[in-house]
């Protein structure tokens, strides 16, 4: 059998089919190991199929040899493959990094369903990116999900409120799935396929009522999912009571994962020719995107947690992201794209940094984050060159993002968008300062509830930390790398969308 030839559907066999073993794994180090085993070689395949990708063109691989629309289809492009490697890399930087976090944040009996969950989370991740299939992207998509909600539940050993937490992003989870699933059955009314690239086809010309109840269920399903502002209630205490592994896992790939399925059945489904999809652009992402952009900034600011501040933050880069996909041209489209992959560098960095502290202080308050400086330099230092990420400082991915949202923003007409982009980027600096500040000008308490000792955290967590630190800073310089993928993806997603090359 040629392995090459059986690439795309690699990525799902080996997690989902490796998963189960960490629960025949005594707990403690060896179900951890296991698992980071396994998103190591996860990641190696991606690797593959993305220069795979790169050389030969868009892949399709029917299972079971079932030809589309009748089987079911994968199909790997430039878009999907760099969702891939990038779901896949923070999964393999994420998984070394967990051991030490959740020895202290997660029961121990719990661990070997810790990690099993943990791949099957990352299973159910990469089959939404890679299918072809809209059915099997609602199949998918509530794999990562089930296994989110008991990921974020394992958070209880230390606050009872992450069980409310996984509740509450259950029910609005379960509701975002129905209106999808809703949408994609009205689709399947309309023209009798499931698969995506056929549905394109089919709806070429089209334009009833039951197609645009379909794409208004899709887009308000995808929205809750993605956390797009104000469908977003779900995601503080998500990220704010989850193990701090979990949320910087689940932060870096979960929402742009979901920003990529409504990409892809934007341009690849619907396409230009569908006018109510016009309407979204101006009178839905385009709103709502600049409204997330400020209001989230500005709730960021006030928060004392940490890890809610940067949840709120994820919040406002989302919006960034629909901003980009609003303005509906190949520079737009750049953009988002390019923003997804260095969003989950800067936000998965972050996390990481406020794990490290939890593990010393015991807290993600911004009261715990006092005079870290001295007592955590490499923990300090790495917050500080993210945060100046997230902030969009030159020489960093995130001045690479806001270049090319100003681009576009500027070459569809949006003047007013490129300054307010300019603006929610200060509100930034004001919640990313207040905790810079604290942790470089504030004396370390000497004694009691914060007070912590003066070493940092260990090499297992620092050093997988640094590695996303200094990819904030390498593609921040090698803009070719991540840039010119973008660019090919977006010209070959508008092309199939019928818009301008």
């Amino acid at each position: 059998m040629n392995l090459i030839a059986q690439l795309p559907v690699l990525p799902i066999i080996v997690p989902l089919i490796l998963a189960p073993i960490t629960l025949l794994l005594p707990k403690g180090r060896a179900p951890h190991l296991w698992a980071t085993i396994v998103s190591w070689l996860t990641f190696a395949i991606c690797i593959m199929l993305m220069r795979e990708v790169s050389e030969v063109g868009m892949i399709s691989y029917f299972l079971g040899d079932w030809v589309p629309p009748l089987g079911i289809e994968y199909r790997v492009d430039l878009a999907n493959a760099l969702v891939l490697v990038l779901v896949s890399g923070i999964a393999a930087v994420v998984f070394p990094f967990a051991y030490r976090s959740v020895q202290l944040e997660v029961d121990e009996r719990q661990t070997p369903f810790f990690y099993g969950a943990m791949l099957i989370c990352l299973t159910g991740l990469l089959g939404v990116t890679i299918t072809g299939d809209a059915f099997n992207v609602f199949v998918f998509l509530e794999i990562s999900s089930l296994s989110t909600y008991a990921l974020i539940a394992m958070g209880a050993r230390r606050d009872r409120r992450a069980l409310t937490a996984a509740f509450n992003y259950l029910v609005m989870g379960t509701i975002g799935a129905t209106f999808f699933v809703i949408g994609i059955g009205l689709l399947y009314q309309a023209t009798g396929t499931l698969n995506m690239a056929d549905l394109h086809d089919r709806l070429a010309g089209q334009d009833s009522r039951v197609i645009e109840a379909g794409f208004a269920f899709i887009l308000v399903g995808l929205g809750l999912k993605l956390a797009m502002f104000p469908l977003h209630l779900w995601l503080p205490n998500a990220y704010g009571y989850a193990p701090s592994a979990v949320s910087a896992f689940i932060a870096a790939t979960a929402t742009k994962v979901a920003v990529y399925v409504l990409i892809r059945f934007l341009f690849s489904v619907f396409g230009f020719d569908f006018a109510f999809e016009a309407a979204a652009f101006k009178w839905v992402l385009l709103p709502l995107g600049l409204a997330g952009m400020f209001i989230a900034s500005f709730v960021a600011v006030f928060q004392e947690d940490v890890k809610r501040m940067l949840a709120y933050s994820s919040v406002a880069q989302i919006g960034y992201m629909l901003l980009g996909l609003s303005f509906a041209t190949v520079g737009g489209l750049t953009a988002t794209l390019v923003h997804v992959l260095n969003h989950a560098l800067m936000k998965g960095a972050l996390f990481m940094a406020v794990a490290c502290v939890v593990l010393r202080a015991g807290s993600h308050s911004i009261h715990a984050f006092a005079g870290l400086g001295k007592r955590m330099p490499y923990t300090t230092w790495a917050f500080i060159i993210s945060g100046l990420s997230l902030i969009g400082v030159p020489l960093t991915v995130g001045f690479v993002s806001k270049w090319y949202l100003l681009q576009a923003a500027f070459s569809a007409g949006h003047w007013y968008a490129g300054f307010l982009i300019v603006a929610s980027s200060l509100i930034a600096l004001l919640y990313i300062g207040r905790v810079v500040e604290v942790m470089l000008l504030r004396d370390p308490p000497e004694e009691g509830r914060y007070a912590i000792p003066a070493k940092d955290a260990p090499p297992s967590m620092l050093i997988p930390m640094w590695v996303l630190v200094a990819a904030n800073v390498y593609f921040g310089v090698r803009t070719d790398l991540t840039g010119d993928i973008a660019v090919r993806a977006a010209e070959a997603l508008m092309l199939v969308a019928g818009g301008a090359p």
